[in-house]
């Protein structure tokens, strides 16, 4: 055990096994944990006796909920900026995508923000029946963050895309089709997946995780809400900014759109509703996150973890010392009004020039990852 027990590690069989032990907080991830885990990492990395990672989470709702949003809102308004914390976490995200031993991810319940970063960087990545994944920052004049702008970009068409600028929630067969996971598994599966995990031999791995995946039938009527909207998607978010993938959704909530062929409506009735939706969620969230949030998704597309860590890192340091974050926190987790005040209050106030400001190289300050 750790010295807080609010993350667990143990040797089983062949497997370092981690389970993330705050159910109080949704197993938000806080920056002890985060050092907890890179530093058994480093153990586990050299150990010829193990073989493989697996990461879990005590039973519960939620595998991991994020990060700790209320200290980071104390420490912005105090202008005390934890630059340092999202540094050594984007760094630990890097460090999981490229670990030299199979890690493997048991995910079930919610997982968002850091959580995902602890997990969905791994080599394997299971998603469980109750799995609800999402990247919402951008609700919180935030950005999907933790190597949001790698794994989201190399998603089918513009799901990516959609999924960081909506917020969307989407549950097992959808992560499962889109990529997110590679494999699904009945959640009363998972601790008899990973009894098998921990002693299974190197050349059994993947016959032991074939053995529970969970088959996706990919019929008319039998896929996920992301996989059946997935043209629609590619339609109205292939414009070359925000204000084309807004106008693209207004014209369809308007007139209708091509249709999916899917069995959605041959009306288009369908379609009206969705870019109906569709627009008033991305109404709700900041410009100026969505504007940053575009871009780095299709930067992303070009870079390597690496590249992308530093990108978010570069991102971030303008963020935090911004307005927009606070104001969000604020609205959803302070006051809970659910009413923020975004500054600029919408896309045609946002400076060009401002957003790409966030892009721009670090110099000494720049990630080292």
């Amino acid at each position: 055990m750790t010295p807080s027990d609010d993350i667990l590690f143990e040797n089983n069989g062949r497997a370092g096994v981690v389970t993330l032990n705050k159910p109080e907080t949704l197993n938000a991830v806080t920056d002890d944990m985060l050092t907890a885990l890179n530093a058994q990492l480093d153990v586990w990395e050299t150990d010829e006796t193990v073989e493989r990672v697996i990461i879990k989470a005590v039973e519960g709702r939620a595998f991991s909920a994020g990060g700790d949003i209320r200290h980071l809102y104390e420490r912005g308004i105090a202008k005390d900026y934890d630059f340092d914390f999202f540094a050594r976490e984007y760094q630990l995200n890097a460090r999981i995508a490229r670990f030299s031993k199979p890690y493997i991810a048991l995910i079930d319940g919610i997982a968002m923000g850091g959580g995902v970063g602890v997990s969905f960087h791994g080599s394997h990545r299971v998603a469980g029946e109750n799995i609800a994944f999402a990247m919402p920052e951008v609700g919180i004049g935030f950005f999907p963050d933790v190597g949001a702008s790698h794994f989201l970009s190399r998603l089918p068409g513009k799901a990516g895309l959609y999924l960081g600028l909506t917020g969307e929630r989407i549950k097992q067969s959808d992560v499962v089709w889109c990529g997110l996971a590679s494999q699904g598994c009945p959640s009363e599966k998972l601790g008899e997946l990973e009894t098998a995990l921990c002693t299974a031999d190197a050349g059994e791995l993947e016959a032991v995780l074939a053995q529970f995946n969970t088959a996706y039938a990919h019929r008319k009527g039998s896929a996920g809400p992301l996989e059946q909207t997935r043209d629609w998607i590619d339609l109205h978010f292939s414009g070359e900014s925000v204000a084309d993938i807004l106008t693209s959704l207004k014209v369809a909530a308007e007139v209708g759109g091509v249709g999916s062929g899917d069995g959605a409506g041959d009306d288009g009735g369908a379609e009206r509703n969705w870019a109906q939706k569709t627009l008033d969620t991305l109404m709700q969230k900041s410009p100026t996150s969505l504007e940053i949030a575009f871009r780095q998704i299709q930067r992303g597309a070009g870079l390597d973890i690496g590249g992308c860590m530093k990108m978010e890192y570069r991102i971030l340091r303008r963020i935090l010392v911004g307005t927009e974050f606070y104001e969000g926190i604020r609205a959803a987790i302070i006051d809970k009004d659910r009413d923020p005040k975004w500054h600029p209050a919408s896309l045609k106030e946002v400076d060009t020039a401002d957003i790409e400001a966030h892009f721009v190289d670090l110099g000494p300050q720049e990630l080292q990852v």
